[in-house]
């Protein structure tokens, strides 16, 4: 744990004022009013099974109020949360301020239809999610972070404004509505171009590799504003992708590249989390690689997965970064309590990740035929191995009891994703390509393959046997040297 992480919930009360400013107060009811309205809206959507549209601008489908309801709740903890963390900062109002800006710029994105409307909401997005990267002006290191983020995400606008412009010009619309109901008359070549740059764009908003190293560099955020970002805003690729999905799906070679995109940074964001010792690094290189394994779904052309999971991985990664203060211990390092582990312990957890997949296949229909369902289903199992495993071995109770709990925690949990997911592709019904499995390929095989193997390496411990493979991952994953705050009087005084 660096001294960063440590002393920043030591120092999270400064200035303590007896008054307490009525921004905050109004702005987290306000949130929480658009949660309510949000939920409206969603009944209302499911109840009437029809969107709504205003004047070419707007466009409000199952996509739309289910993202609505996700950023409001998000937003709405993470508001209510501020109001104790922030208290008596002197930029009390200015954080508030720019969360809820946030937050209603991000409904407006997920709303929009016209593209100058869409294409302004993302640099909105962007600008202001760097701002509050560097809400404590104060600090070199906060300015530095902030202005790195924003490079990033004017990189990544304008990636998404070349791709916008280019279907625009190929079809003669300035909706996104028309866009992709004419896309199919347009040039391929047209389409592969745009659908390239929307990937581009979606990589460094969601923080893939190589484009991680903003997100690794963003934490002199505030940690709400962390949980806000790695919750919400890196989502924004995976949306952008399946509000996209008939442009994306153009080529079924482009949608192999995709795959292996997401699977390469879902590895080593894996690898990565492996060389850290610093708990909010750790959840960065996590966020980087669960963004992967979010494009990878998209790439086999599951978006209603990739949008089920960046909800659920909201959900967790939110609850992660609020509860990081709870983690720091002042004490010498010991070495964590690990239960032995038998062959039976090995039997238990295989045919419980087995079962795992087998469940989600059957609650979904995913993987009951020879596509790229297949791959997802299988990767169901792999992350479910990997959990029980790790509770097996890490877990210090009677192994009897390990191993007759393992698959009653598991396997329903698995359930519940699956229940999830269908509830999630229910609410995007009529969103143009939600699911669009593909034919099985040599690569898809390639891709099973490299997961395994990077499991393997984690779980022996074999990646820690090579010096130049472990210094290479330290290395890849260091954030940009101006960002890193390594005094506790810097911290302190802000």
């Amino acid at each position: 744990m660096t001294d960063q992480t440590e002393t920043e919930t030591v120092g999270q009360f400064p200035n303590t004022s007896p008054s307490t400013p009525l921004a905050p107060v109004v702005l987290t009811r306000l949130v929480w009013a658009l949660f309510v309205a949000s939920l409206g809206a969603l009944v209302a959507r499911l109840w009437t099974e029809g969107g709504w549209t205003v004047a070419g601008l707007v466009a409000v489908d199952g996509l739309t109020v289910l993202l609505w309801v996700v950023v409001s709740f998000f937003s709405g903890i993470v508001h209510s949360y501020s109001r104790r963390y922030m208290a008596g900062s002197e930029h009390l109002t200015r954080f508030f301020a720019r969360l809820s800006v946030f937050t209603l710029v991000v409904m407006g994105l997920v709303a929009a239809d016209h593209v100058a409307l869409f294409g302004a909401a993302w640099l909105a997005m962007g600008l202001v999610m760097a701002d509050l990267i560097g809400t404590v002006r104060g600090w070199p290191q906060a300015r530095t972070a902030a202005t790195l983020a924003r490079r990033y995400f004017l990189a990544s606008s304008a990636l998404l404004g070349a791709a916008l412009v280019t279907l625009s010009w190929a079809t003669g619309a300035t909706t996104i509505s028309a866009i992709l109901a004419n896309v199919a008359a347009a040039p391929e070549w047209v389409s592969l171009v745009a659908a390239g740059l929307l990937v581009l764009a979606a990589m460094v908003q969601s923080a893939l590799v190589p484009f991680h190293t903003w997100l690794l560099s963003s934490m002199t955020a505030p940690t709400p504003a962390s949980a806000l970002m790695h919750a919400g805003f890196v989502n924004a690729g995976g949306i952008l992708l399946l509000r996209f999905a008939p442009v994306v799906t153009v080529d079924s070679t482009f949608m192999l590249l995709v795959v292996a995109v997401g699977a390469a940074s879902a590895l080593l964001g894996k690898l990565l989390k492996a060389v850290q010792s610093d708990v909010k690094r750790k959840l960065g290189c996590s966020t980087t690689g669960q963004m992967g394994f979010m494009i990878a779904q998209a790439g086999l052309g599951f978006f209603g997965a990739a949008i089920t999971h960046l909800i659920l991985h909201g959900f967790y990664k939110a609850y992660l970064f609020l509860s990081t203060g709870s983690q720091v211990e002042h004490t010498s390092p010991k070495k964590s309590a690990t239960g032995t582990t038998t062959l039976l312990g090995g039997v238990v957890t295989l045919l419980t990740a087995v079962a795992g997949g087998v469940l989600f296949a059957l609650v979904t229909g995913k993987g009951t035929h020879v596509d790229s369902g297949l791959l997802l289903t299988g990767l169901i199992s792999l992350t479910t191995l990997h959990a029980t495993w790790t509770t097996v071995r890490n877990t210090d109770l009677q192994a009897t009891v390990r191993y007759g709990v393992v698959p009653l925690i598991f396997l329903p949990a698995v359930a519940v994703y699956a229940g999830v997911y269908t509830a999630v592709t229910t609410v995007l019904a009529g969103v143009p390509l939600v699911t669009v499995p593909t034919d099985l390929t040599p690569v898809h095989g390639v891709v099973a393959v490299a997961f395994l193997a990077a499991y393997v390496a984690i779980e022996t411990g074999l990646y820690r046997r090579s010096h130049r493979l472990y210094v290479a991952l330290v290395n890849a994953s260091q954030p940009a040297t101006g960002t890193v705050l390594t005094s506790t009087e810097e911290y302190n005084e802000h």
